[in-house]
């Protein structure tokens, strides 16, 4: 726990709690780059520092330390004695809050990545160029597995020639008498003479072996007729987007122990199904021009039936699902865009309808929605009262608190550029507050340029033009942290004179720093 130290007044302030790992832990102070920091010795061990006269957490690169105190020493000067019960380490702390990437050349252009847990394991397509006798370019498609620890090339399965690995996912079958998870490939064979591809494969690799002599075995493979653009696990089963049809693939083993994937139905009607998503027995498909549309597997009836479709041309680049009903897109325009199923509509017209409900310019071009978080969700709290969350995420990071929020996953997303962003769903009550605070910030806060925030948000493309809706600039809003303090009052000024108090209390700037700290925390 900490609290803000009123030293006139002699006064603590706001209380705030934060967990820090699951084991008793103790703190230590230490010096680096004339800086004050306190150490947190824990199973999760943290770094504590201040910024801008707020508490910030940086995790260590270190497993679980039990005592640290500074060492110093004509050998190593200004470095940590970091003791756990089975090793003594001595080091420096590097930058706080620098991102550490470590890279591992593949020398090939990398196409789709999958990860296989139960094997410690990551499969990766990948495609090499190389110039042949005659100086014609030739491409040559990989399965490569490489371990998820030390990112070493275990094994690697070639694929037939002009044959391009388009897609891959893990996936357990039912009714499959080994119970593991396989690596599922689609692949697409690419002849310069067709418009679009009319042959593929679906790949069904398992990982036998163990430690350094893991490698992939080819268990059963199915011909398609056309690219299999992706590929989802659907309930013990396969979703492939076959060209234009949406198909369902199931798992087979005769008695002679022969696996292989049957075809049990399909959906036509579409452009290019580039992108798929499912939720119990829902499917959300990504058009290729088409935009979103949202299918339901029939079970008794074998059947994939379509209930909603988005009637706008969106030509899409991702697609996530962020609840129930309500599904998120990315498009070639650089814009994202959410649409909602009216399943309480009263006509089958409007039911069968996905309507916009979000829309917003992010100015990058988005190839990937995942669920998961930068933070470890459901970890800590401040005084206010916490609202129970999803627990499913996938979690990389320091510890977030918990504030009331919307009961949906938090979602990452991946641009081609190669920024990493966080779609986290709040209630209407956080929406209302924090575009309010949004705007106050763009009055007195000016982009570079002088360019316009409300005109730099608006979705647009090439068919259309609107006003950013049900989205917050998250950099904007937490900008507010950063700000020099006659700003911070400027903004807190704006804020209580906006008109929409109803009877509350005026807001400090005390009050603002710690709201926006907390969500800031979230991600």
């Amino acid at each position: 726990m900490n609290y803000e130290l009123n030293v006139e007044q002699g006064t603590l302030g706001t209380r705030k709690r934060v967990s820090l790992g699951s084991q008793p832990l103790s703190l230590s102070t230490f010096r680096s780059k004339n800086m004050t920091h306190v150490f947190a010795a824990c199973d999760r061990p943290t770094v504590i520092y201040s910024n801008n006269n707020k508490l910030l957490y940086s995790n260590i690169n270190s497993k679980e330390v039990n005592v640290m105190c500074p060492f110093d020493s004509e050998s190593f000067p200004e470095c940590l004695a970091l003791s756990s019960e089975e090793e003594l380490t001595i080091g420096t702390v590097d930058d706080i809050q620098k991102l550490h990437i470590q890279t591992f050349h593949l020398n090939e252009w990398a196409r789709r990545i999958a990860h296989e847990p139960e094997s410690h394991t990551l499969g990766v397509l990948t495609v090499s160029f190389t110039v042949d006798d005659t100086g014609e370019e030739v491409d040559q498609g990989f399965v490569r597995l490489f371990d998820d620890q030390t990112f070493e090339v275990l094994h690697s399965y070639r694929l037939d020639p002009f044959e391009t690995p388009s897609s891959v996912v893990v996936c357990p079958f039912s009714g499959d008498s080994s119970s593991g998870s396989y690596f599922v490939v689609g692949t697409a064979y690419i002849h310069e003479d067709e418009a679009e591809p009319h042959q593929g494969r679906i790949l069904v690799f398992a990982v036998t072996g163990i430690h350094g002599e893991r490698k992939l075995q080819l268990v059963t493979e199915k011909e398609v007729k056309g690219a299999v653009y992706c590929l989802n696990a659907f309930n013990g089963k396969v979703l492939a987007g076959v060209n234009s049809k949406a198909q369902l693939y199931k798992w087979s083993e005769t008695t002679d122990n022969e696996k292989e994937l049957v075809s049990e139905c399909g959906h036509y009607g579409h452009t290019l199904v580039l992108y798929m998503e499912s939720r119990g027995d829902f499917i959300v498909v990504g058009d290729l021009m088409k935009s979103v549309s949202l299918l339901s597997y029939k079970q008794l009836d074998g059947t994939i039936e379509e209930i909603a479709k988005d009637l706008n041309s969106n030509w899409m680049s991702a697609l996530g699902i962020v609840d129930d009903d309500t599904y998120i897109g990315s498009e070639t325009d650089f814009n994202l865009f959410t649409v909602q199923r009216n399943s309480g509509a009263a006509s089958d017209e409007e039911r069968g309808r996905l309507e916009t409900v979000g829309e917003f310019h992010l100015g990058e071009f988005v190839n990937r929605f995942r669920y998961g978080s930068l933070v470890m969700q459901n970890n800590s709290t401040s005084t206010q009262n916490p609202a129970a969350g999803p627990t499913d995420m996938v979690d990389v990071g320091e510890q977030a608190p918990i504030v009331p929020a919307a009961q949906s996953q938090s979602m990452l997303f991946g641009t081609v550029s190669g920024m990493i962003g966080v779609i986290l769903p709040i209630t209407k009550d956080q929406y209302s507050f924090l575009l309010r605070v949004q705007q106050a910030l763009t009055q007195v806060v000016k982009g570079v340029g002088g360019f316009s925030h409300k005109d730099w948000r608006m979705f647009e493309n090439r068919r259309s033009m609107a006003e950013a809706r049900n989205f917050i600039d998250g950099d904007l809003v937490e900008s507010f942290l950063d700000l020099p303090k006659p700003q911070m009052m400027k903004v807190v000024d704006k804020l209580n004179n906006d008109g929409m108090l109803d009877g509350t209390d005026q807001f400090t700037v005390e009050d603002l720093t710690l709201r926006i700290e907390e969500l800031a925390q979230l991600h």
